[in-house]
């Protein structure tokens, strides 16, 4: 048993030890699956604080000759599986965490050298016979091992990715290491298994991925795999059941990340929730607010628009083809909110193609970062929120006109003030604390014979009125209620059984706002 080359099942067993534990050793069917297939090449990439290196030390755990580790998979899914037996312990693992190679960018120069030296140092105690002087040439070593011996590898790379993190700039050195693996894979018939995991993707090239082999599992295309990377909603009712904690609190504050047909949780903050019994952001711990903050301050033309629409609890359609998966590379907007796809900041609608925040604790930390900067007045703003609300409800449109008003000039500098867009944001803004009593906006929700602007709708057994808002820019409110009613816009939602606002908005070339409401007759 080595430190790289066939460890123990230590770090397993203490995850094991914990008292919130959820078996996720399904997974090990699908690698099962892959082992010495065309598909053999994995890379997953989940947020920080998404099990990805409890799964690696499970994997490692399993696979590796280092160690007898039945009794620790004893009454875990697994054990059931038909392919259990076929590979437990009976693996050459090399178990690699990168990071404790390159723990700062001062390492960065040499660090590509010291994995090959430290994994040949053990490959030489046990293959001495076949490995000779060689320092750096990896490769070379695991060709003859297999050449003489056919003995080949299942590799387990954790922190993968974190060059790209800690030495963001040096794209010299990222380009040396992309070549590395793929010097060290393609091509490579010692190779039974590469499972890869870290935050990012493999980086991009061109239109290339820059190693070609790997089969990618993404917050963007989690594959089949999804369910076993974030707690699901049935294992979180599970818990919440087992300790005594509310599901439906939990579920607003850690939930949102959208795996293709699976919800899935913040898996350590549940776990925090459940030891500490308190709902609030376990986040920070991890991932401080400045690393948010540099990103949304960055200069693209829409970012802030779509930052403070999704603030608004509003979604915003995304491009995510063009992004280099690296922390220096944007060339737009969807660029940004790519990258915030794979921080786990926003999560990503397959189906629809728009991002959103995910859940309670992400928007605390969205409101953390624009306190401060670039954002002057959007605070101020969002706080004149609740009031506004309650003006829309009493009818009141002179009152909401000039709450409108006076959100829209504390915001300018941050919106381009004279557009129709300029003025959707700021009604979003303006109804920030909607999201208390109503549904996310659905924008421009196609009814009657056109689409409203905004539309909310009340969550389940809230009595407040749904409200159908179009904006006008040039025009009049009055023609904005007009239009609701001409073009049906209301007969979407007809059947909801209470009272419908229409809220028709305005904003002319003197810069006034005027606002009418009236009740919608059925």
């Amino acid at each position: 048993m080595g430190l790289y080359l066939n460890p123990g099942n230590l770090e397993f067993a203490r995850a094991l030890s914990e008292n919130v534990y959820v078996d996720k050793s399904e997974l090990i069917h699908y690698t099962n699956d892959r082992v010495n297939k065309e598909m053999r090449f994995m890379c997953v990439s989940r947020p920080r604080r998404f099990g990805k290196s409890m799964a690696a030390n499970m994997l490692t755990a399993y696979y590796s000759k280092g160690c007898d580790s039945r009794q620790l998979f004893a009454g875990l899914k697994i054990e059931k599986d038909p392919s259990f037996e076929t590979h437990l312990n009976k693996h050459d693992v090399i178990r690699l965490d990168v990071q404790r190679f390159l723990f700062d960018e001062v390492c960065a120069e040499g660090f590509l050298n010291e994995i090959q030296e430290t994994v040949i140092g053990e490959l030489k105690i046990q293959y001495s016979d076949y490995v000779g002087e060689e320092k750096n040439k990896l490769p070379m070593v695991l060709d003859r091992i297999y050449a003489l011996t056919g003995t080949r590898f299942i590799f387990i790379i954790d922190e993968w990715d974190c060059v790209f993190r800690l030495a963001k700039d040096r794209t010299e050195i990222q380009k040396k290491y992309l070549d590395f693996l793929r010097w060290v894979f393609k091509g490579a018939e010692y190779v039974e298994l590469v499972y890869m995991t870290g935050i990012l993707p493999i980086r991009k090239y061109g239109n290339h991925s820059a190693i070609n082999i790997f089969r990618e599992y993404s917050m963007l295309n989690p594959g089949r795999i999804a369910p076993y990377f974030g707690f699901t909603e049935v294992e979180v009712k599970g818990l919440c059941i087992r300790y005594g904690v509310d599901y439906a609190e939990t579920r607003k504050w850690y939930d949102g990340y959208q795996l293709g047909d699976v919800h899935a949780y913040n898996p350590l903050s549940v776990v925090e929730l459940i030891e500490n019994g308190d709902f609030q952001s376990y986040w920070t711990g991890t991932e401080t607010y400045e690393a948010l903050k540099v990103y949304i301050d960055m200069n693209f033309d829409g970012l802030k628009e779509a930052v403070i629409e999704m603030i608004g609890n509003g979604k915003c359609k995304v491009d995510t083809s063009t992004a280099q998966n690296d922390m220096t590379t944007f060339r737009t907007k969807d660029d940004i909110l790519t990258l915030l796809i794979h921080l786990g900041y926003l999560t990503y609608d397959r189906e629809t193609s728009e991002v959103f925040i995910p859940n309670r604790e992400i928007a605390q930390e969205f409101m953390r970062a624009v306190k401060t900067g670039g954002w002057d007045g959007l605070v101020q703003a969002l706080g004149r929120s609740e009031k506004l609300l309650e003006d829309t409800w009493a009818m009141d449109g002179d009152a909401v006109a000039e709450g409108i008003s006076k959100i829209h000039q504390e915001t300018a500098s941050i919106l381009k003030y004279h557009d129709e867009n300029s003025l959707k944001c700021t009604v979003l803004m303006a109804y920030y604390s909607a999201q208390a009593y109503y549904m996310p906006p659905v924008l421009e929700m196609p009814s009657g014979h056109g689409f409203a602007d905004v539309v909310y709708l009340p969550k389940r057994g809230i009595d407040k009125p749904a409200l159908v808002v179009e904006l006008k820019w040039k025009g009049s409110a009055e023609g904005a209620v007009l239009q609701i009613k001409k073009k049906q816009y209301a007969s979407w939602i007809q059947g909801y059984t209470g009272d419908i606002l229409l809220v028709g908005i305005n904003y002319d070339r003197e810069k006034r706002h005027s606002c009418l409401i009236e009740k919608y007759k059925k």
